[in-house]
């Protein structure tokens, strides 16, 4: 999907496996290159940044904060045809999530309604060829698993040029 100012998307950003992806992230996963830190999407796209008001964030807060924090280990690499991502374990708590907020936000479907199912993931790169992938798994599989403590969403909004954090929310 391409960006378009004012989209937004909920994220949960993934600090800890900045050290074994960043490097792999830049070169081929342009939501890095915008700003976008490592993360497992929650919603995208959201809610155009128009109507962020203070209800649709308050709102938004309260569903993320029925979330209890995360420990979270990304143990190994999977495939999706176009894209290379870290597989979180468990997965069940972003499903839970992604449903809530979809559910209060009927009108903004995870991945605008192009997937059947969603599949929590950590993008490593996408739209690569098959040397790409092969170099990025031989060099990022012997630092896995990772393991992550997460303790919050974010709302990020695009401006146009770059993708920025716009509202913290922190999980119950």
């Amino acid at each position: 999907m391409p960006y378009e100012p004012g989209q937004s998307a909920v994220i949960v950003p993934v600090p800890a496996v900045e050290p074994v992806v960043s490097r792999w992230r830049r070169r081929f996963d342009v939501s890095a290159r915008y700003g976008v830190p490592a993360h497992v999407t929650v919603l995208y796209p959201f809610l155009h940044q128009s109507r962020l008001d203070d209800g649709v964030l308050a709102r938004l807060g309260t569903v993320c904060a029925t979330t209890s924090a995360l420990e979270v280990a990304f143990p190994r690499l999977a495939r999706f045809p176009n894209v290379l991502y870290l597989q979180p374990e468990p997965s069940e708590p972003f499903r839970r999530l992604t449903a809530a907020v979809a559910e209060q936000w009927p009108e903004t479907p995870p991945y605008g309604g192009v997937y059947a199912e969603v599949i929590p993931h950590l993008t490593v790169a996408h739209d690569v060829d098959e040397a790409a992938f092969f170099a990025v798994e031989r060099e990022v599989t012997p630092h896995l698993p990772v393991r992550a403590w997460l303790e919050e969403a974010w709302l990020y909004s695009y401006d146009g040029e770059r993708w920025r954090p716009r509202t913290r929310l922190p999980f119950g």
